[in-house]
């Protein structure tokens, strides 16, 4: 794609403007990937499957390629709006955002997250065994001459939760860190102006929200791990209203398209 396509595509009225900046980047389970820019630019990428595959040359000519042409927008850019992008100095603005990403790293927040990541990747290999048993008791249900599709189907309610809670277990905290980092820029914005911070962070709830209901469902299917997903659910639940308090507007933030646009 050259830049003029690019330019053309980002002009259609059909793609919802900024649908992308507050996204879980699901593609697969998306309702709105028909009116996403950032989706139809990477589909057409993928018209030479070789420049999907990391490991292959053609991948890296394609990244080379796409830099140049962003470099030349970027430089347009900059000439119509009369900046000089050879003077700016970048080191102070760098110390800042170091200062900022250590500040989010050591927040109550992001720390809660990351424990709770944890807390998944422990549960999640050391309950292979259990998976495996479920595994074998549907098969074996089946095989008794039982209702296969009632068998298949608690089998993809399993598959479902785990993907879900797979899904955001660290992207919870990307978008709290994104949020918490970008808190004290948007407190100088305009009281009526929405906040990216708000934005980032009710991304994260929405995650939460969804993986309290992954695990409720796990529960279901495995009543004898109630204690352990009890214990699991409570800290992100916690984490949940921590986020809430800290950000009181995050969930009536509106994000493009999700909110204003019937799925």
């Amino acid at each position: 794609m050259n830049k003029n396509d690019l330019i053309k595509m980002a002009r259609n009225p059909n793609f919802i403007s900024g649908i992308y900046n507050y996204c879980d980047r699901w593609c697969e389970r998306c309702p709105f990937t028909s009116r996403c820019l950032q989706y139809a630019m990477e589909q057409e990428e993928q018209i030479d499957p070789e420049a999907r595959d990391i490991t292959n040359e053609a991948f890296w000519e394609k990244l080379h390629e796409i830099f140049q042409q962003t470099l030349e927008m970027i430089q347009e850019f900059a000439e119509e709006q009369g900046i000089d992008l050879e003077s700016l100095d970048l080191k102070e603005s760098e110390k800042e955002e170091e200062r900022q990403r250590k500040r989010a790293e050591s927040h109550k927040l992001s720390r809660a997250a990351t424990h709770y990541s944890k807390m998944v990747e422990t549960w999640l290999k050391s309950e292979k065994p259990l998976f495996r048993e479920k595994e074998a008791e549907l098969n074996e249900k089946i095989s008794w001459g039982l209702d296969a599709s009632q068998q298949n189907a608690e089998a993809a309610s399993i598959v479902d939760a785990v993907e879900i809670i797979r899904w955001y277990q660290h992207q919870i905290y990307v978008k709290l860190m994104r949020g918490l980092m970008g808190a004290k820029e948007d407190k100088i914005a305009e009281d009526d102006f929405p906040k990216d911070s708000d934005g980032s962070v009710k991304v994260a709830l929405i995650g939460i929200d969804r993986s309290i209901t992954a695990w409720g469902i796990l529960r279901e299917h495995f009543p004898e791990k109630t204690d352990d997903i009890l214990t699991i659910l409570l800290h992100l639940d916690r984490l949940r209203r921590a986020a809430e308090k800290e950000f009181p507007n995050a969930r009536a933030f509106v994000r493009p398209g999700f909110d204003t646009i019937p799925s």
